[in-house]
């Protein structure tokens, strides 16, 4: 149960096809007891063809927002798919990466014991503020100091990983968090540092209306929390790319 409404049971399959696509992946996750806010992955939860059933459902709610916004989608040329197009890129593009699984990333060992400081970036993301639904756009630093035991991947791994992780309503310090735990996970190194530095267009359209500001945060965790000259080593080479 979550909130104040109990959430009904369905006895049969029968039952639970009866309800609009989005109500059934939601039926799934509150049973489960799983997590789906804004920047969680979902994907495990939705069964074949219901991503099509969820641009239906989309499509027909945002063609409500613009009737409640008094813009006559019927003569305006301009906006008569603006509905269908907001849906589409909503679920197969700006936050895809709450729909899809993780993408295939192979992995090789580390077969030369490589344990010397790697740097990864700047690797372009692009995201959206999970408060105003605005764009951000920025880039992340990945710094790796594997062990014999490590995972080693692709450089481009690293970005379709950042892609997946960022293509989420998000804000950007879980977004960074949410990235080292994956990375972490998958290649196992001894050390691992992330910068992230991002425009908020949030920022641009409303409230202050500043142009300027841009905001970097980071995550250091294993031996780049501890020694404080491999995080200078990170630091300053990252300082000679921006």
């Amino acid at each position: 149960m979550r909130g104040d409404t109990p959430t009904p049971i369905f006895r049969t399959e029968e039952d639970l096809s009866r309800l609009a696509a989005s109500e059934r992946i939601r039926y799934r996750l509150v049973g489960a007891d799983c997590r789906f806010h804004a920047n969680d992955n979902i994907s495990a939860f939705i069964e074949e063809g219901e991503i099509d059933e969820l641009r239906a459902e989309v499509e027909a709610k945002m063609h409500e927002v613009l009737r409640a916004l008094v813009i006559d989608t019927d003569s305006d040329h301009n906006t008569q798919e603006t509905a269908k197009r907001v849906a589409k890129m909503f679920l197969t593009e700006v936050f895809r990466g709450r729909y899809v699984p993780m993408p295939a990333v192979t992995e090789f060992p580390n077969a030369e014991r490589l344990n010397e400081l790697m740097i990864v970036g700047p690797i372009k993301v692009r995201s959206a503020c999970s408060h105003h639904l605005c764009p951000i756009m920025g880039k992340v630093w990945i710094g790796i100091l594997p062990n014999e035991h490590s995972n080693l991947i692709g450089l481009s791994k690293y970005a379709r990983i950042c892609d997946w992780i960022m293509s989420r309503p998000q804000i950007q310090e879980e977004a960074v968090t949410m990235l080292a735990n994956e990375l972490l996970d998958r290649v196992k190194p001894d050390g691992l540092a992330i910068v992230m530095e991002a425009d908020h267009f949030c920022m641009h359209w409303r409230g202050v209306k500043d142009d300027e500001s841009m905001m970097t945060n980071s995550v250091m965790r294993g031996a780049f929390l501890k020694d404080a000259n491999l995080r200078r080593e990170f630091l300053s080479l990252l300082s000679k790319k921006v």
